[in-house]
């Protein structure tokens, strides 16, 4: 399954939403979901122009659920923002 199919998988039929960034069903956490889907040809715009997907996982126990990308947690796999650190005179920028 590619997460990123333009069309979804019939499991995301009956996907309720999570309140939580867990399963609601069995509470295992998002990195254990067998599959992941996200719906990314419907984004949905925030307050402050930023985009957000749904999210949609089936977990092993069967229970399929989705939530807001801008719900997950911050992960340490992306590069720190190094903040006013340039040397070049712009701050911010990452070079």
């Amino acid at each position: 399954m590619d997460a990123f199919a333009p069309m979804p998988p019939n499991w995301t039929e009956k996907a309720v939403h999570a309140l939580d960034v867990c399963c609601p069903s069995c509470h295992a956490p998002i990195a254990e979901a067998k599959q992941v889907w996200i719906n990314r040809r419907s984004p949905v715009f925030t307050e402050d122009h930023r985009r957000k997907w749904q999210e949609f996982y089936h977990c092993s126990c069967g229970m399929s659920w989705w939530m807001w990308s801008s719900d997950r947690p911050p992960t340490d796999l992306k590069k720190p923002d190094l903040g006013d650190l340039s040397t070049d005179g712009f701050p911010g920028m990452d070079f």
